[in-house]
Order: C-alpha cells, then structure tokens, then sequence
C-alpha cells in the first residue's frame, strides 16, 4: 500500500499546472490535445491558445509553421499564449524554452520535419471534413503494423497496410494493392495518422466508388531532410527506395496478404517527394504498374524538357501508353506551386491521357493530399 501511494503522488506530481488553471473563455480543446490536459486549445475563430509549465523558465515562444508567439508567465510559472487565426488543417509546431526547442507535452506528437513534432489541427466545417472522419455507421477495415527482413538494408523493416472490411470474412477473394508514399521528412505512419487513409477508403468502399483494396505504407528511405546526408546528390536521395520496393516490399505484400500478382492489380501514388518516387519508378516499371498517381510530386522538369524523353521515354509513344496505364493522376493545391498544373497540360499536348486535379484553397499540406486521394482511388482497379 505504501508504494501504490508513492506511486499515485508521483504521477500527481507530474500532472501539469493547467489541470488547476482557468481556461480562456469560449475555447475547447483541441482534437490532439492528450486527454485531461487541457491545453492547447481552440476558439471559434480558429486561434490556438498554448499553456505550459515551466517554473524555472525565463522565456517561451510557441513556433507554428515558422511564425513565433511569446507566451506569458504567471506566478506559479505556467506560462501562456495566443496565436492569430490559422487556417483549416494540421499544423506542426514545437515549444522553445530558454532556447530550447522541444515538443508540447500537452499534445499528439507526429514523425514530420525530420523530428516528432507537436501537432494540432484546426477542423474544417463537419460537411468538408466527412469523408476522412470516422462514420460509425459503415464497416470498418483494418491497418497493421507489419515487420520483415530486408537483405539490402540487414535491418527489418516496417510498413502499414491497410485491409479493407470484407478482407477478414470473403476468405476466397484477392485484392489489388495501392502502394502509398509519404513526402521528404515524413515516414510510413504519416499516411495512417495524418492523412485518415483507413477514414477515406472506408467510406469510398462503403459507398461504392471505390473497389475493395489493400494500401501498403512503406517507408520511402526519405525520411529525413534533403542535404542531412553529407555528399548525397538530390539523385541519390531516396533512390534506393525502388529496389527495396520492386524486389523486397512487393514480394513480402504479395506472400503476406491475399493481393494480386499482375500489374492490373498494381498502383502506386505518392505525396511530394513521395510523388517523384512514384513516377520514377512505376513509369520507368510499367510492365508492374497500370495505375499512377502523383499529389503535388516533387517532379522538377528543367526548361525545354521534352515530353518523349521523360522516364526512358515511356511518353515517346503515347498510344502504347495510353493502353498501359489505365489512369495518370496529377494534382495539387491551388495554393502551391509545385508545377502538376503544367505538366498536366504538356502530357495533354502530346497525346498522353491524364487526370488534373486542382485542391481549391489549399496549400503544400495534408488537406490537399487527403483531397487527392479521395479523387485518386475511385479511378483506379476499374
């Protein structure tokens, strides 16, 4: 009894000051804030207020997005802060204290940035956002965390692949395979934590637009920032990833799991940085890819490119393409610049079939490439 009461006033001890604080009126927590922590909090006009304990502090700033908030002390030490109105979506965001940058321990923390950053999102309105929240009304798939061994990199590796509902009771079918990238400083959890991918094929298969399907997340071997590595050209930087990919992730997936085994059954797509990978490799690889997509790809097209001699030419013949690849998906932000819009229309010029979506008032962020998905994979395995 004595240490299960040490015990207890331990972790009371660690409870932090905002338990014991008023909070500023007409907020509420935010979606990520950790269960009876209280802060950071939210107001109706998506303002963010920041709370924090730091007795021995002498200075605190909240760093959103590269834009810093001094937070105030009071007496007891805890410290707090508001920022201005942010937009709709996720935010990473870290604390520094006395210069030291670290993550709030009153929120979810997330892989991005090359580090686990805090992390906070403002809602969009229940009608936008209903297609990647969770609808108790529709069967549910799975996502699983799965390990295997890799021989190129003698190490194990993780991936997380979801299963659609069906997957444990129509024991005889198999399904086709969406292999799903991550951007530069992000890892395979970012597109099963932040972009809600079991939300949105859930209800796409729920509703019929989308075929049953298995997702692979895997890690794209760029989940740190570009020039981190010392000498690594910007063509060396995740370029391993296609063979771990066509000769070890493929093969594990296709032992594993009851997918299919021929390039009908193959897509791949991916975000950023994520979207030049897959158009390196499943354009290069048409022969085990027959749908691709690209959500604001990283595709840097130098001036005078020509069209035909992208990829090892697999446009020169826009015919044989159009016959191979069953859909082109480009889309991006219309907030952002990263060039999906022009390559749209150069691919079009010269005879190459292709979807261009445009994400209306987003930028560089989750809310684009959620958006990008929930157009991407109705087209696909039809």
């Amino acid at each position: 009894m004595k240490y299960f009461l040490t015990l207890i006033l331990a972790v009371l001890a660690c409870l932090p000051l905002a338990a014991q604080e008023s909070f500023p009126a007409g907020t509420r927590p935010a979606s990520t804030t950790i269960s009876m922590k209280g802060w950071p909090r939210i107001d109706n006009e998506n303002r963010v207020y920041f709370g924090i304990s730091a007795p021995e502090a002498t200075h605190v700033i909240a760093d959103i997005c590269n834009k810093k908030y001094e937070l105030q002390r009071d007496e007891k030490g805890f410290w707090t802060g508001r920022t201005d109105p942010l937009v709709v979506g996720e935010h990473y965001y870290f604390m520094e204290i006395d210069g030291a940058r670290v993550s709030d321990p009153g929120t979810e923390t997330i892989y991005g940035c090359n580090a686990m950053a805090s992390w906070i999102e403002i809602p969009e309105d229940p009608a936008e956002s209903a297609y990647y929240t969770f609808n108790p009304d529709i069967p549910h798939g799975q996502v699983r965390e799965c390990r295997f061994w890799s021989p190129s990199g003698q190490k194990s590796r993780r991936i997380f692949v979801y299963t659609p509902a069906e997957y444990e009771t129509n024991l005889t079918a198999t399904y086709p395979v969406l292999y799903l990238q991550h951007g530069m400083a992000e890892d395979e959890r970012g597109w099963h934590q932040q972009g809600h991918l079991a939300h949105i094929l859930d209800g796409q298969i729920a509703s019929g637009k989308c075929v049953p399907m298995i997702v692979v997340m895997e890690n794209g071997e760029c989940d740190y920032g570009f020039g981190a590595k010392p000498g690594e050209t910007m063509d060396q930087f995740g370029a391993a990833f296609e063979g771990i990919l066509l000769n070890e992730t493929i093969p594990y997936v296709e032992k594993t799991f009851r997918a299919r085994t021929n390039r009908e059954g193959r897509a791949m797509a991916g975000l950023s940085w994520g979207g030049k990978q897959t158009f390196d490799i499943a354009l290069r690889h048409t022969d085990r890819f027959a749908w691709v997509g690209a959500f604001s790809g990283a595709i840097f097209l130098m001036p005078g490119t020509k069209v035909e001699t992208l990829y090892d030419g697999v446009f020169a013949n826009p015919e044989q393409f159009n016959a191979q690849v069953h859909v082109l998906f480009l889309g991006m932000g219309t907030e952002e610049n990263f060039g999906a819009d022009r390559l749209s229309k150069m691919l079009t010029e010269a005879g190459i079939r292709n979807v261009y979506y445009s994400s209306p008032g987003t930028a560089h962020e989750w809310l684009t490439w959620r958006r990008c998905l929930n157009q991407f994979v109705p087209l696909i395995f039809r």
